[in-house]
């Protein structure tokens, strides 16, 4: 293989790559970019086993093949040569790569193209109307939400429903739950749930500017997402989801409405004087103030601010854990926030004061019991 190439076209190729690269591997390979330089034109490949992201580099070719080179010392002399290089970069038959620049040479030892994994096979896949802006918004108001547990494989990524003309997004880590629906949304070719992985769509997130359609195909076991030339795949959790309908309560009677900011502002100052282990605060509701305290009785502190806003239902005293409530809010985006509860010991749900056009946003936050 022989190509030559700029240095901003490798550099921004290796970045975007870099995604799918593992931390940790027990497969030496895969900390490595695949480089398939073809006729038709140039291809690089990274995977993790999860992900794989395929992405074209503007090169000129004039001897066709294919290495793997490791990706880390690639981007790393890429980054340091001057911004105008031009680089060359060949193999020869036992993987030895040489890369020239104007300013020197440098040597590395490649990996032959047929350790590389291949490209994951995805069968009788359908392809999804969702469009870039959506999906960006629907990773944003779920993602925080998923769970890091990796016992519980199901919860570790965002459930999409898809329906004829409805999609629905969903995550929970078993003490909050966010469930986002969207209705300005028309199925292609498939309907049905999946479960995306976080790590893919923390992904997509960078990538998608909302500038850019992307296309996005359901398979048996793989989800692939194109944007621009740049094709992005990942393994999807075949797992069971929960049934979070039913655990979403229809008889939270008592309301709360309250200004966001002012609740968050308080929320966050309190809770630097709450237990550091539970981080447990706890809002105390009457229809003549709205109160939130907390009390560390190992590091003799305590705190309390009282805020305005109104509240119907009988007086109530509930606990939560500062660090998700503060969550919950962060992720409300209209001035006001709506919060229907029961009991101490029930799921509260949050709302905003007013829904986005085409979109319902509902978040449920469970309570933690209070030390008397």
């Amino acid at each position: 293989m022989k190509i030559s190439t700029s240095k901003t076209e490798l550099q921004a190729a290796l970045q975007k790559l870099s995604k799918a690269i593992p931390a940790r591997s027990t497969l030496p390979i895969l900390s490595s970019v695949l480089f398939d330089a073809q006729e038709t034109g140039t291809v690089l490949r990274t995977t993790d086993l999860e992900i794989t992201i395929i992405t074209n580099l503007p090169a000129s070719i004039e001897t066709p093949g294919s290495v793997a080179i490791p990706h880390q010392t690639l981007l790393d002399i890429t980054n340091e040569l001057p911004e105008d290089a031009r680089i060359k970069l060949t193999a020869n038959q036992n993987n030895k790569v040489e890369m020239v620049a104007e300013v020197g040479s440098y040597d590395v030892m490649g990996k032959p193209a047929e350790e590389f994994p291949v490209v994951p096979e995805v069968d009788n896949r359908k392809e999804t109307g969702i469009s870039a802006e959506a999906l960006r918004d629907m990773i944003k108001k779920t993602s925080f939400a998923v769970s890091r547990d990796e016992l519980k494989p199901a919860l570790t990524g965002v459930l999409f429903r898809f329906k004829k003309d409805r999609l629905m997004a969903v995550a929970t880590d078993g003490h909050r739950l966010v469930c986002y629906d969207r209705s300005d949304y028309k199925a292609d070719e498939y309907t049905g749930d999946v479960i995306v992985p976080r790590k893919f769509l923390n992904l997509l997130s960078g990538v998608l500017d909302g500038k850019e359609s992307i296309q996005i195909w359901m398979g048996a076991n793989h989800m692939t997402a194109s944007l621009g030339s740049d094709i992005y795949f990942t393994r999807i959790i075949d797992e069971r989801f929960p049934d979070f309908e039913s655990v979403i309560p229809k008889d939270n009677e008592k309301e709360l409405t309250v200004d966001k900011s002012m609740l968050l502002s308080a929320v966050r100052r309190v809770s630097i004087f709450s237990n550091r282990s539970t981080h447990q605060i706890a809002l105390r509701l009457t229809k003549d103030r709205i109160q939130i305290t907390t009390e560390d009785p190992e590091k003799s502190s305590k705190a309390q601010e009282k805020i305005s806003g109104d509240f119907n239902g009988d007086d109530l005293v509930i606990g939560y854990n500062a660090s998700y409530l503060k969550d919950i809010l962060s992720h409300v985006e209209s001035d006001k926030v709506i919060i229907k509860l029961k009991t101490p010991i029930s799921a509260a749900l949050f709302y905003p004061v007013s829904q986005s056009e085409n979109s319902n946003l509902t978040m449920l936050l469970m309570p933690i019991r209070l030390n008397d």
